[in-house]
């Protein structure tokens, strides 16, 4: 994302956005849309919004390893919509070389609990050392039971730039996310002309819900790694993203939306039919 829509926008530090926003405990939106769109909701949150600002930088790098038993028990979890989900996952930031093991329960209502561990950066592609935070996690929230003795592998690997907005009225923070590539294997997929934005907040929609809303946009099933396993994997179930994977990721020789370095699913699906 270039840098005079986000130039517009008062900055904030990143201890302030923690303080007032740290929703660990929230309800997510996700939308896909187009970057180009970008500059023009920028600009309506100019008077509202605030943008994190570490150094004069306000878009940064990002890396997820994204693991998983052999059976793909998390994925399934998700492609199935059982009520209680779990994710597990490190996010890196590459610019300060900070990293993080996290574990993401999704419950009723679309509630998302994040559970987080400080972590080395060199083991940012294994569990092995904090596997007992894992497992405490999953526990205490009666997850536990299907994965005892199952080992967690990585099986995705996701990059992209996120700039982050608070708006204070409503203590509420939105992301955004470009240049978006999931990577499984030698198997890559990457998306330079989508952004995913997403509004966390308490309860209710944000302004950024209702402007995205007022141009048309509404909340996609979105899973940067469910999405992007099954956009990458045409074996496995698809079902809540189906329609997102299939009005947003597919190829068009004719665009830069999209810039695929493996066959879309529908792509997969003609040559398969």
């Amino acid at each position: 994302m270039s840098a005079p829509p986000l130039g517009t926008l008062a900055p904030i530090a990143l201890a302030e956005v923690i303080d007032r926003a740290a929703l660990q405990c929230r309800v997510d939106r996700k939308y896909v849309i187009a970057v180009d769109e970008l500059p023009h909701l920028l600009d309506q949150l100019t008077p509202y919004a605030r943008v994190l600002d570490i150094d004069g930088e306000r878009s940064f790098r990002y890396e997820s390893v994204y693991f998983d038993t052999p059976c793909l028990a998390s994925y399934h979890c998700a492609a199935y919509r059982r009520r209680r989900r779990f994710k597990v996952r490190t996010r890196t930031y590459l610019d300060s070389a900070q990293c993080w093991l996290e574990v993401k329960i999704s419950g009723a209502r679309g509630r998302v609990t994040k559970h987080r561990l400080p972590y080395l950066v060199e083991d940012r592609r294994t569990v092995r050392s904090g596997r007992g935070f894992v497992d405490e996690v999953l526990d205490r929230e009666s997850i536990l039971s299907d994965l005892v003795g199952s080992p967690l592998e990585p099986v995705l690997v996701t990059s992209y730039r996120r700039s982050t907005l608070l708006l204070p009225s409503t203590a509420s923070r939105v992301t955004i996310d470009t240049g978006l590539t999931w990577q499984d294997g030698d198997r890559t997929l990457r998306l330079p002309g989508i952004a995913v934005v997403e509004t966390k907040t308490s309860s209710a929609p944000s302004l950024v819900d209702r402007v995205l809303w007022q141009r048309g946009n509404r909340p996609v099933r979105i899973s940067k790694y469910a999405t992007g396993l099954a956009a990458l994997r045409l074996d496995l179930p698809d079902v809540p993203w189906r329609r997102t994977l299939r009005r947003h990721f597919r190829a068009d020789p004719s665009s830069a939306f999209l810039e695929l370095a493996v066959p879309t699913r529908s792509e997969q699906e003609a040559s398969c039919a």
